[in-house]
């Protein structure tokens, strides 16, 4: 389930590169998210899930979905869209396992070793390594910087608030409300602050298909069943997998250099996230 949770994940990337050429990116997301949530409205009634019994259950399953979708999403589409580099972006977003591992002790009350920490600087370095030779900082990148540390501290909270007040959610109609709240955020925002102009090109229209289907119901799954499972440090380590099978499938589909720094980085990586997850003897 990890691998394939990093794998699914790993995609948003490039299916985010498909279609923001088409649309901006609240307004993208606003297109996604709308679909999303009618699929999972519609199969939660289907299989007749229950729903939070009250409304402090659904204000915290709706406080998840808006950290997790909304902040965290729109910080990194915002941060490319603004000019930011892919590599710069997915470096500041992979800090997530580091700030997890600082704040889950006091917050969930979760014990990091040595060998923990040891494996989240090995990720860390691994990550740098991966996209050092991909970071370019423009004229405008603080822009763009800013947008992906909303994005970092969107993802970090999220997975956090989601184990911490949200483990007993019904995934079917838990998603429906964050899907459904994150696009009537997102709605609002681009009516607020863009133009709305969509071009429903085939590259938009297979962009959104993937990242509903693949991303939105397939790996945001899988994630909130690994942090229900799992300790939040070892489920927040899986995100410094994420850049470099991102690159690896850069390498494949835009023929992106992938060269010896790059591959020993991803080594480093694995190494690290090896030492988080591996539980003892």
């Amino acid at each position: 389930m990890p691998a394939v949770f990093v794998f699914l994940w790993s995609t948003g990337f490039i299916g985010a590169k498909f279609g923001l050429p088409f649309a901006e990116p609240l307004s993208f997301l606003a297109v996604r998210m709308a679909i999303v949530a009618v699929l999972l409205i519609l199969i939660a009634l289907a299989f007749k899930a229950p729903w939070p019994k009250d409304l402090p259950s659904v204000f915290h399953v709706a406080v998840a979905g808006l950290l997790v979708q909304g902040a965290y999403l729109g910080g990194v589409f915002a941060s490319i869209d603004a000019g930011l580099s892919a590599g710069l972006s997915a470096l500041i977003v992979g800090l997530q396992p580091a700030l997890t591992a600082c704040v889950v002790g006091p917050l969930l009350n979760e014990r990091v070793t040595l060998r923990q920490w040891l494996g989240v600087l090995l990720g860390f370095v691994g990550v740098v390594l991966v996209v050092a030779d991909r970071i370019e900082i423009g004229a405008g990148a603080w822009t763009g910087i800013s947008f992906a540390a909303i994005g970092l501290l969107g993802i970090t909270a999220g997975t956090l608030y989601q184990k911490r007040f949200c483990a007993d959610m019904d995934l079917r109609s838990g998603s429906a409300i964050q899907f459904s709240v994150t696009c009537l955020a997102m709605t609002g925002l681009a009516f607020a602050l863009e133009s709305r102009d969509i071009q429903w090109t085939g590259e938009f229209i297979f962009s959104v298909a993937w990242l509903v289907v693949v991303l939105s119901l397939g790996a945001v799954t899988l994630l909130y069943i690994l942090i229900k499972r799992g300790a939040a440090a070892k489920v927040a380590s899986l995100f410094y997998l994420v850049p470099p099978v991102t690159a690896l499938m850069a390498f494949f589909l835009f023929d992106e250099r992938l060269g010896a720094q790059e591959l020993i980085g991803m080594g480093i990586v694995v190494a690290g996230v090896a030492l988080v997850t591996r539980e003892k003897a």
